[in-house]
């Protein structure tokens, strides 16, 4: 009699909705036990008693699957609808209180982690949560520069992750949860606030500015130019 520590394939059912729950059990299973990096679909679709081609048709890809399975990214629908003027206060605290209790199954950590190991398999984990989070707050944020400034609030999140939860040293790391939310909360509302008119024309007129300097050196240097040669002719 052989033993075998991979766990029992589950009976496979044909309901849509139970086989979608089924997968998303097994995910959450696979991504707790062997990590981001080492959980494949097949062996989730074993887990589910599905088949591989089942578990793509519902999620499409392994991040997407691990974005609908984790928490995170897939509360944010829950998450957004509100005051947008609050947006910003929701977003830190959620983030906040998420964080000081995650494990490494987290999106933002297993994107950290995986860049260091696998850096094409945390591009389509960030390209995934990228695409997820846009849709979400698509429904309060407006405007042109809608999706620079969610993806500004995006690594942002991701900068203080790796600061306080995953190297863990610092200031940042020190911080008492509480004062956390309210720097994260106005540094957030900076990057999710639009530029406004007078800013995008003072942009305008640094550019500019920035240009007429650069023809300003490039005619003096002509006529450093010109002078030393005038100066090395015979007279």
């Amino acid at each position: 009699m052989t033993s075998s520590s991979s766990p029992p394939a589950r009976k496979r059912v044909r309901a849509p909705e139970a086989h979608r729950e089924a997968i998303l059990d097994a995910a959450r299973a696979a991504f707790a036990e062997r990590g981001y990096a080492r959980a494949t679909i097949r062996e989730i679709a074993g887990r589910a008693g599905v088949t591989h081609g089942l578990v793509m048709r519902h999620f499409g890809s392994k991040e997407r699957l691990f974005l609908a399975a984790v928490p995170g990214t897939r509360d944010l629908p829950e998450l957004v609808p509100g005051p947008p003027g609050t947006l910003p206060d929701r977003i830190a605290w959620a983030f906040v209180e998420r964080m000081e209790r995650a494990d490494s199954g987290d999106p933002f950590l297993a994107l950290i982690r995986s860049a260091a190991s696998d850096e094409s398999a945390a591009t389509a984990l960030y390209t995934a949560m990228r695409q997820s989070s846009t849709q979400a707050y698509r429904t309060v944020l407006t405007g042109p520069d809608a999706d620079e400034r969610i993806d500004l609030l995006g690594a942002h999140l991701i900068g203080v992750a790796f600061s306080r939860y995953v190297l863990r040293s610092g200031p940042v790391a020190e911080m008492e949860p509480e004062r956390l939310v309210r720097y994260l909360a106005r540094s957030l509302r900076c990057a999710l606030e639009p530029l406004g008119a007078a800013e995008t024309e003072a942009e305008a007129g640094a550019e500019a500015g920035i240009e007429a300097g650069a023809g300003i050196e490039d005619e003096a240097e002509a006529g450093v130019g010109a002078g030393a040669e005038e100066g090395n002719s015979p007279s």
